[in-house]
């Protein structure tokens, strides 16, 4: 159920402002959640009695203790929040955090017990882990510029909350065949990997001036990678809930519930064909009380007004001092260059912190980082922060004569590397060092190889290149996405590593092409090697890997890793 304003609230830039009725229910939910923790303690409840219950809170049971899956609705954090990670990290795990694909962030080490006193800390910041796991709509993920970005047509944080409200403990979509993902943008430009999700929404122009929704269906990564298909380009903004639903109700009587493989919308898609599963989604959609579910107007006014708007200063000398301080300092200069992204307003910028440090482990972030994350947010971006899928954080809105500040504090904690959308700006999940399912750790090999490539200078002139890896073929480091692939494959009882080249997760979607037999870790770390350095060879000015490998084409690449020396 979607909720106009109904009591006066405390209005946190960039983020929806819950009230007393949001409060209470998350209340409750912890007070039930702690009666089910004792029970399991107890041993009143099997483990498998207190599965489906702990998934419905975020609680997972890894290969070595439990982890909470915490909601970061749309990617965006209050600099409170962000505090009350870094308490939980420093009092109920081993002092980190670890951001994900999906804009969530997860703890590791998270005893049973402590839970519940974990998801208070939660709550008293606004925030939860529900449905962070399990056959639902999970966390709906947005644009990380989002209500700051030059080229936005809309701010899709409105939206996305107007979704987060529609499927929470939605009757009919709490048990779906499987976990169903959505991801929203507010820029034709695909920053969200739109056509990798179940469903994903990319704004574009109207011929009225309001923007319209492109909607793709049936994307998504795993075991069978699948671009999604668009099922329309002219959705306009007041039946947004309506036509999501009518998808939803399709999948949810003709999905598959007999194999767990065969089980995400994607194989659906594809086993009906497009044409036809169009068909039973507007079928659904023209029988549906469309008034019911209509947008109005008035209504998003009233979601987009508990978001609190950012009192920005006139633009003044900003952009001059700036471009005094990149005169003066390389280094800052540098960062700027990669670091940054154009703002809407004049005289502001977006940074984006690379949780990606040399030999570092991407997404990580310990407790002092946390804080000083949240001190610089109050700081310098009206006490906001927001999370990338690719698993860096982002200052949404810092002054352009503010920004030498910024990069200095961020320098001192080890925050600062100059890499955003560099060789060395690696995705990875957490692999066989936390995650039962993985088959080869992902940590070890993005460490090696963020150390491989560490000079600045060399990441510079290999320019854009994206090595995403996972731990096994779920895919949640979303290899088949990366220009680089690397999969964990278990090869007769060893860890060994799989190549894919050629993917991308923009407008240019395309998935991985598997380039041969798997091989041990520091073999597929001197082949990454061997296809960078042929890739500097073969590449036609500043032609990206991406589309020199496109150009030249798979064979003589594989000849670079598999031809006899």
């Amino acid at each position: 159920m979607i909720r106009e304003e109904v009591v006066p609230v405390n209005r946190q830039v960039g983020l929806y402002a819950y009230d007393q009725v949001d409060r209470t229910f998350l209340r409750e939910r912890i007070d039930q959640f702690r009666d089910q923790v004792a029970r399991r303690v107890s041993g009143e409840l099997t483990e498998d009695e207190f599965k489906p219950l702990r998934l419905m809170n975020g609680l997972y049971l890894q290969l070595h203790a439990y982890m909470l899956r915490v909601a970061v609705p749309y990617g965006t954090l209050a600099s409170r929040q962000v505090r009350a990670l870094a308490r939980i990290a420093r009092e109920f795990d081993r002092g980190y955090g670890h951001f994900t694909t999906r804009q969530n962030i997860q703890f590791n080490w998270i005893r049973l017990e402590d839970t519940p006193a974990a998801l208070e800390v939660l709550a008293e910041a606004d925030m939860h882990a529900i449905q962070t796991s399990g056959n639902c709509i999970r966390n709906v993920t947005s644009d990380e510029f989002a209500g700051a970005a030059a080229d936005e047509l809309l701010d899709p944080r409105v939206h996305a909350e107007i979704l987060r409200q529609w499927s929470t403990l939605h009757p009919e979509f709490t048990f779906l065949p499987r976990k169903f993902k959505i991801a929203i943008s507010g820029s034709p430009q695909d920053r969200v990997a739109a056509r990798f999700h179940d469903i994903g929404l990319i704004a574009r122009p109207g011929p009225d001036g309001r923007p319209l929704f492109e909607v793709f269906v049936g994307g998504g990564l795993g075991r069978t990678p699948i671009v999604g298909t668009k099922l329309r380009d002219d959705l306009p903004e007041e039946d947004l809930v309506a036509y999501l639903e009518a998808i939803l109700r399709v999948y949810n009587e003709f999905g598959r519930r007999d194999n767990i493989y065969k089980a995400r919308i994607k194989i659906l898609v594809q086993a009906l064909g497009a044409e036809d599963f169009r068909q039973r989604v507007d079928t659904e959609f023209s029988a549906m009380d469309r008034a019911r579910y209509r947008l109005e107007p008035a209504l998003v006014q009233a979601i987009r007004d508990r978001f609190g708007v950012p009192a920005f200063e006139p633009e003044g000398d900003a952009p001059a001092l700036l471009a005094q301080a990149r005169k003066k300092d390389r280094a800052f200069d540098a960062w700027v260059r990669t670091n940054t992204h154009p703002h809407r307003a004049p005289g502001y910028l977006s940074v984006v912190v690379s949780l990606k440090p040399a030999g570092g482990i991407p997404g990580d972030a310990t407790a002092e980082q946390l804080d000083l994350l949240a001190d610089l947010a109050e700081r310098f971006s009206f006490g906001e922060l927001r999370v990338t899928h690719l698993q860096n954080v982002v200052l949404g809105h810092v002054r352009q004569d503010r920004l030498y500040e910024v990069w200095q504090a961020l320098s001192v904690a080890g925050l600062a590397t100059a890499n955003i959308g560099f060789i060395t700006d690696i995705v990875a999940c957490p692999g066989l060092d936390y995650c039962a399912l993985a088959n080869a750790r992902a940590i070890p090999i993005s460490q090696k190889l963020s150390s491989r490539f560490a000079d600045l200078e060399l990441q510079r002139e290999i320019g854009a290149l994206r090595i995403n890896i996972s731990g096994c073929i779920n895919a949640c480091g979303h290899h088949h996405a990366a220009h680089i692939g690397i999969l964990g494959v278990d090869k007769r009882g060893e860890e060994a590593f799989q190549l894919t080249l050629g993917g991308s997760g923009e407008e240019d979607a395309s998935i991985g092409q598997i380039l041969g037999p798997a091989m041990s870790e520091d073999d597929t770390v001197d082949a990454v090697a061997r296809l960078v350095d042929f890739y500097l060879v073969r590449r036609n000015g500043t032609e990206r890997f991406l589309d020199t490998y496109r150009r030249i084409g798979t064979a003589a690449f594989k000849d670079v890793v598999y031809a006899p020396a």
